[in-house]
Parts: C-alpha cells; structure tokens; sequence
C-alpha cells in the first residue's frame, strides 16, 4: 500500500488560522478596549474631580491590603483563619485604647468637680456635656 503524501496546505491553513485566533483575538482586544485616561475624559467634572481627589487614598489602601496578604500567606494557616485572627486582635486593640479613653475622661471629670468644690462653685452633674 502507497504512502498517502504530506497535506502541507492543511498545515500551512491550521498554522495561520490558529496564530490568527490565539495572537489576534487578544490584540484585537486590546485595540478596543479603552485606557483608563480615556474612561476618566468621558466622566463629566465633578466625578472627574472625585476621582482624582480619591486616587491616592484607593492606592494606598490597595497597597496595605496586598502588603497585608502577602504577610498573612508567610503563615501555615489559610489565609482567611490569619485575617480572622488579625480582625479579633484589632478589634481588642480597639476595645482596649476606647476603654482607656473613657478612663481618662472619667479622671477628668473627676478632677474637674474637684476643683469646682475647692472653689466654691456648684459641680455639674455627669448627664450634661
């Protein structure tokens, strides 16, 4: 039996069509698709304004957010646990100044109606501010 010869047209035609689909499908993309610049021109000027005015503290705050994933993942746990333990620390921190705070505030006062006495002066009472 023969030998059926070589289809190098077929190759030539998979070769072209396939580099057209996996090289022009994403160029084509990124020839529509619209820059950022672009978006932003099209806002009117006060989201414009908002916008600019926004960009720093969104960048910032994406940069502690990735800094932060980045320490999270130097542990054994998952990632989710770690942020969890992260949130219950922060929150007890939180709890801890605010009671320290209200600490301060009483001895304030307390202070405060202790100088009036000594002065003679009537002491306010804790409900008015």
């Amino acid at each position: 039996m023969p030998k059926k010869p070589f289809n190098w047209w077929l190759l030539t035609k998979m070769v072209v069509g396939g580099g057209a689909v996996i090289i022009g499908g994403p160029a084509f993309v990124m020839w529509v698709s619209p820059t950022d610049e672009e978006l932003v021109k099209k806002y009117n000027p006060e989201l414009q304004k908002r916008s600019r005015e926004g960009r720093y503290e969104r960048e910032k705050e994406f940069d502690d957010f990735v800094m932060r994933l980045k320490e999270y993942s130097k542990s054994n746990k998952p990632i989710w646990a770690v942020q969890k333990d992260e949130e219950s620390k922060a929150k007890e921190a939180e709890a801890k100044i605010k009671a320290e705070k209200q600490s301060v505030l009483d001895e304030v006062r307390l202070r405060k109606a202790a100088l009036r006495r000594e002065a003679g002066l009537p002491v306010e009472s804790s409900d008015s501010k």
